[in-house]
């Protein structure tokens, strides 16, 4: 079979505020390694002495942030500006801190405070990103009075400046790297973003046909129910009409009418339960075997008799609540594959850990590429008339409201197959089926 096509139930929700904390998250687990690393290295290595204390307190201090940060991601709702913008300032403090007690302005690393307000430019509102600038500028005032200076031994005290500039260097190139690898994590959030606004804009246009199917169907129920009545009744007076009784041909004639009429009133129920309505009327308690056998039975009694195939591989029964939107939408499909293969067709059900799997195959000649690409859109069909390609998009959102989902693919051995994947714990009933 080749690659399926699949609708996810559905998209994935934009949530910058939660992807920005994230990456500050990681930035300042970069910041802790990076500090930790330099202090190793300008004690151990230079011989460069340090006021040890405060420095780690610092590095302590932005561990438990990240802590903190951690904790409030895992709580599920949204960060706010507020949130962000107090982390950022907590990092402007720390490193204004560490600056301080290791040679103030003086000290190369003085730079970093740049790529804090580049970060908070990037991140947070106009009026927030300014806080950062100002909190930045007074942090420099700050490291201009009176800051711990650093003492150079040998050899480094004959070349402050030589120093300087290699430890500027090295400034620069950290403040490259990280720009770089912080923006484009924020270019592919915004890509994230703006797919998963694309995705709900396309969801809520897909609703808004929905909503204009249920108007439409609803005032063709209005306008059908009466007349459907009428020869719903007329009906019966002629199966009991005296002269019409002893008439078999014409008493198999009106059986065949009042069946015809019977149906007409369930598909126009079926439509306006799809199209608005798809857990709210009627539902029943049976199990998934009885559901899908019912379903069968129906089709072979009616209008594909003795050309479908039932294969029940679904294992242990499950209570359901039956859905007569679900009802409705795979009676839709059973029926759109006995269009292109009315000789046979196969409904095989089964299970995948706690997914039902339900596959609508057939013998007919397949989705051509175009049609599995728009798979789930409305009025995209292979039947070529006005208004069709309803019945797949039906399928797509009832199964979106239910939390499943659907492909569609060809078979190998020619004919396509439609997949349908339900979740059991929303279908399922309390208990198990006996």
């Amino acid at each position: 079979m080749t690659s399926p096509t699949i609708l996810p139930s559905a998209p994935a929700e934009a949530n910058a505020g939660r992807r920005n904390m994230t990456l500050l998250i990681q930035l300042r687990w970069l910041a802790v390694g990076g500090q930790l690393a330099t202090i190793g290295v300008v004690t151990g290595v230079m011989g460069i002495k340090l006021p040890l204390a405060p420095l780690i307190a610092a590095v302590a201090m932005l561990i438990a942030i990240n802590v903190a940060s951690l904790a409030l991601l895992r709580r599920g709702r949204t960060v706010t500006n507020a949130e962000l913008t107090a982390a950022l300032l907590f990092d402007v403090g720390a490193l204004g801190w560490q600056l301080y007690h290791s040679g103030g302005i003086a000290n190369p690393f003085a730079s970093l405070f740049l790529l804090q307000v580049v970060i908070g430019a990037i991140l947070l509102t106009p009026a927030s990103s300014w806080g950062i600038v100002v909190a930045a500028l007074i942090a420099i005032g700050v490291l201009a009075i009176d800051p711990t200076p650093l003492v150079l031994p040998e050899p480094y005290s004959a070349d402050p400046m030589g120093m300087y500039l290699q430890g500027s260097l090295v400034c620069f190139l950290l403040i490259a790297i990280l720009l770089v690898a912080f923006v484009t994590r924020i270019s592919r959030n915004l890509r994230q973003r703006d797919a998963a606004l694309a995705a709900t804009r396309q969801r809520a246009a897909e609703e808004d046909h929905i909503v204009r199917m249920g108007l439409l169907a609803s005032g063709a129920a209005h306008e059908l129910g009466t007349p459907l009545s009428t020869l719903s009744v007329l009906i019966g007076d002629w199966k009991a009409a005296p002269t019409l009784a002893k008439e078999s041909e014409l008493q198999e004639d009106l059986a065949e009418m009042d069946a015809a009429v019977r149906r007409c009133k369930a598909i126009v129920s079926g439509i306006l339960m799809s199209a608005g309505e798809a857990r709210g009327e009627a539902p029943q308690l049976t199990t998934m075997r009885a559901f899908l056998t019912e379903l069968v039975d129906e089709a072979r009694a009616g209008r594909m008799p003795a050309t479908v195939e039932f294969n029940d591989l679904f294992g242990p029964d499950v209570a359901i609540v039956s859905d007569p939107a679900l009802r409705q939408v795979i009676g839709n499909v059973m029926d759109n594959a006995s269009e292109v293969s009315p000789d046979w067709i196969a409904v095989t059900a089964s299970r995948d850990a706690d997914m039902a799997v339900i596959e609508i195959s057939d013998r007919g000649p397949g989705f051509s590429d175009e049609m599995i690409g728009r798979f789930g859109q409305p009025y995209s069909s292979t039947k070529g008339r006005p208004g069709g390609g309803l019945g797949l998009f039906l399928l797509v959102n009832v199964l979106r409201k239910l939390g499943g989902s659907a492909s569609v693919a060809n078979r190998d051995a020619g004919g396509a197959a439609v997949r349908i994947t339900l979740p059991l714990a929303l279908l399922a009933a309390e208990g198990e089926a006996a």
